[in-house]
C-alpha cells in the first residue's frame, strides 16, 4: 500500500496499462491513507467509499475486457468542493450551500470521468474561494502536512494537503489570485493555472468571473500535464472558453531548456521575498541555467499597482455574485467572507474602470516583455507558509498582511491570464518547502510544462514527503 501511495499519476497508469496493478488496489490505497491522516490534516470534507470502491471495480472490468480509455484510466482523482459533483454535496465550504447536492458534474469533472478517473471525493476549500490560507471554511482550516501548525494556502488548500499527504495522486482547484498555485507553494506540490478560458469553469462557483481558471494540483508537472490533456478546450458551457486548438502536451514533455530565455524580475518579485526563499529559487535558476537556459535580467513597468487592481476587480465581483444571497442570508457566511463582500458594496465604479484600465496596460507590457524572452520565473510565493491564525508577517525587515505577502507573486498573471507553473524547489531552515514559479505567454502551457518537467528530472525536490 505505502508503495502504491508514493506512485506518481503517471507512474500508476503507466502500471495500469501493463496490469501490474489494478484501480481497486489503487483506491484502496488512498482510502486507508485518507482515513489515517485525514482527522490531523482536514483535507477531505466529503468521502464516498462505496462509491470509490465501485467505480475502481468497474474501471477495472473495463481494462481487463480491452476496453482501456488512456492514461487517466482508474487513477483516483479528488475535487475542490467548489466543483459540482452530481449526487455528491457540494458546499463551497460555505453553510450558504451546507445542503446543495448538484444534479450535474461540472464539465472538468465530466471530463476527468470519462478519462475513466476514480472519485475519491471532496476537498476543503477556503469559502467560497474568497481567502489565501484556506482558514475560514465552515469545516474549519487546512493543516499543513509539513507542519500542522501552519498554513495550507488556499483556496485550494485541501487538494494540496491531500496531494502532498499522498492522500490521492491528482486534484482540482481554482484560481483567482494564485488559489492553485498558493497551496501547492506551501505543501510543496506542483500546480497549473493555465491561461485564461484554456479549461471550462461551468459548473465551479465563481469568486471572479474574469479572473477565475480552473486546473490541477499533481505531484508532478508530468500528472498536470496529463489533466491539462483531458480538460482543456472549448466548452458551449462557459462562453469564456477558448476555441483554440489543444496541442500534444505529454509530447512537449520531451523537450528541455536549452536555449529557452528566462526572465528574471527582480524588482517586486525577489526584493519582497524571503531570503531562504530567494536563495532557494536562485538554486532553481541557477539548474535551469545549468541545463541550458539562458536567464535574462528584466523589469515590469507598473507592476507595483497589480495587487490593488485585483483586489478592486475580485471585490467587485464577487460582492455583485453574491449580492441576493447577502441581503438574505448574510448571517451563514464567516466572517472574513462577510466582511469582504461588504467592502466590496462600498467600491465605486471608477475604482473598477481603473483596475481593469491597469490589467490591459500590464497586459501589453507582459507582450512586450515576451518579445524578449520565453518565459518570466519568480519565486512561487514570497515566504514559506506562515502559523495558522497569523495576520502579520516580517519579511526583510517590513511587516505586511498574510494576505498581501501569500498573494504578491501569483495575482499579477491571473490579472492578465496567463499561464503559470508553481513547482517545490527546497526546504528553508524550518524544513517547509519554497517553490519556483514559471509564467509563459497566453496558451504556452506546452512550453511551461516542458521547462517544468526538465527541472523536475533534475532535481527531486517534489520527490520528498512530509514527515507525518
Amino acid at each position: 500500500m505505502a508503495d502504491l501511495i508514493d506512485l506518481s499519476a503517471s507512474e500508476l497508469g503507466d502500471a495500469i496499462a501493463a496490469r501490474k496493478i489494478s484501480p481497486v488496489e489503487v483506491a484502496e490505497a488512498c482510502l486507508a491513507q485518507i482515513g489515517r491522516l485525514n482527522g490531523r490534516l482536514n483535507a477531505f470534507v466529503t468521502l464516498d467509499e462505496a462509491g470509490t470502491r465501485a467505480a475502481a471495480k468497474a474501471a477495472e472490468a473495463q481494462i481487463m475486457r480491452g476496453d482501456y480509455l488512456g492514461p487517466l484510466h482508474g487513477i483516483p482523482i479528488a475535487h475542490k468542493d467548489l466543483y459540482e459533483t452530481r449526487g455528491m454535496r457540494t458546499t463551497a465550504g460555505s453553510r450558504v450551500l451546507e445542503h446543495h447536492v448538484p444534479d450535474t458534474d461540472a464539465t472538468v469533472v465530466r471530463r476527468l470521468s470519462d478519462a475513466g478517473m476514480v472519485l475519491l471525493g471532496k476537498t476543503n476549500t477556503h469559502e467560497f474561494a474568497f481567502g489565501p490560507t484556506n482558514e475560514h471554511s465552515m469545516f474549519g482550516a487546512v493543516h499543513n502536512p509539513w507542519d500542522l501548525t501552519r498554513i495550507s494556502g488556499g483556496s485550494s488548500g485541501g487538494a494540496g494537503a491531500a496531494i502532498a499527504a499522498r492522500m490521492t495522486p491528482l486534484a482540482s482547484g481554482s484560481d483567482t489570485g494564485g488559489s492553485i498555485r498558493m497551496p501547492a507553494a506551501c505543501c510543496g506540490v506542483t500546480g497549473l493555472k493555465p491561461t485564461y478560458g484554456r479549461v471550462s469553469r461551468a459548473g465551479i462557483f465563481p469568486l471572479c468571473w474574469t479572473m477565475d481558471h480552473a486546473g490541477p494540483l499533481a505531484r508532478t508537472v508530468r500528472d498536470a500535464a496529463l489533466f491539462l490533456q483531458a480538460t482543456a478546450g472549448h466548452d458551449k458551457r462557459d462562453a469564456a472558453s477558448s476555441h483554440a486548438a489543444v496541442p500534444d502536451y505529454m509530447a512537449a514533455l520531451t523537450g528541455g531548456v536549452r536555449g529557452l530565455r528566462i526572465g528574471v524580475p527582480r524588482r517586486y518579485f525577489f526584493d519582497r521575498s524571503q531570503d531562504s526563499v530567494t536563495a532557494l529559487v536562485d538554486a532553481a535558476l541557477d539548474v535551469l541555467a545549468g541545463l541550458g537556459a539562458e536567464l535574462v535580467e528584466i523589469d515590469i513597468p507598473h507592476i507595483e499597482a497589480a495587487a490593488a487592481a485585483a483586489l478592486a476587480i475580485y471585490l467587485g465581483e464577487a460582492t455583485a455574485y453574491h449580492d441576493d444571497t447577502l441581503d438574505d442570508r448574510a448571517h451563514l457566511y464567516t466572517e472574513q467572507v462577510r466582511t469582504f463582500l461588504e467592502l466590496g458594496d462600498q467600491l465605486l465604479a471608477k475604482d473598477y474602470i481603473h483596475a481593469q484600465r491597469y490589467r490591459s496596460l500590464l497586459g501589453r507590457e507582459l507582450t512586450t516583455l515576451f518579445g524578449r524572452v520565453d518565459l518570466i520565473a519568480t519565486p512561487g510565493i514570497a515566504m514559506t507558509a506562515t502559523p495558522i491564525g497569523g495576520q502579520t508577517v516580517t519579511i526583510r525587515g517590513t511587516e505586511d498582511s498574510v494576505f498581501g505577502a501569500i498573494l504578491r507573486n501569483t495575482e499579477p498573471f491571473n490579472l492578465v491570464g496567463l499561464p503559470a507553473l508553481v513547482l517545490p524547489c527546497g526546504f528553508d531552515a524550518q524544513g517547509l518547502p519554497a517553490s519556483l514559479q514559471l509564467v509563459g505567454p497566453a496558451f504556452s502551457e506546452a512550453l511551461v510544462l516542458r521547462a517544468g518537467d526538465a527541472y523536475q528530472r533534475a532535481t527531486d525536490w517534489h520527490t520528498r514527503r512530509p514527515p507525518l
